[in-house]
């Protein structure tokens, strides 16, 4: 018979200690996946979406779960090694994703004052976007009409031969949608 090692027996009881654990933990939420969802009775958006008495919301919880689910798909990157990188690489669909639900809220929304703020949102996280790639120094996509101005032609570009401010160095302004002063007076 051969004598194991304590160091050998030691992995092999961890290993199959972890296997357990995840088949454990893959069962029950096979048997309820809703159990995923623990934080105060949270549900998934698209379940919610898919209960009668809510259908009609249903387009502005379907977008809404689209722009997540997007944005956590695109959030979840490969590391380089580079903090900075890997950061844009996160803030970038994030910003876009918070884009894409204050769209749905400018779409669906009524309350004006939400309104508002979903507009700053857009503004500020589409100019948020550039200056962390210029930031890491990655070159801009060409300037294109804002979507919150449906037909607007992409601004004038100046100084000679299309040099912008961004293509000297500088960095466009940025201002957060959290730093917007709050008017507790205009409530509906």
């Amino acid at each position: 018979m051969v004598p194991f090692s304590r160091a050998f027996i030691r992995k092999r009881v961890i290993a199959l200690a972890t296997t357990a654990s995840v088949a454990a933990t893959a069962f029950a939420l096979a048997q309820d996946p809703m159990r995923a969802y623990h934080v105060r009775g949270a549900m998934p958006i698209q379940h919610v979406a898919d209960r009668p008495d809510y259908s009609s919301e249903q387009p502005f919880l379907s977008e809404n779960d689209a722009a997540m689910n997007k944005m956590m798909a695109d959030m979840t990157i490969k590391p380089t090694g580079d903090v900075d990188r890997d950061f844009v690489a996160m803030m970038v669909p994030h910003h876009q994703g918070a884009i894409d639900m204050a769209k749905a809220e400018l779409k669906y929304g009524h309350n004006e004052q939400l309104r508002r703020l979903a507009q700053e949102i857009v503004v500020t996280q589409q100019q948020e976007i550039p200056a962390m790639r210029l930031a890491i120094g990655d070159k801009l996509p060409p300037s294109v009409a804002s979507p919150t101005q449906p037909g607007a032609a992409p601004a004038a570009q100046p100084g000679a031969q299309g040099e912008t401010s961004e293509s000297r160095g500088a960095m466009p302004s940025m201002t957060s949608h959290t730093a917007m002063p709050y008017d507790s007076t205009n409530k509906k």
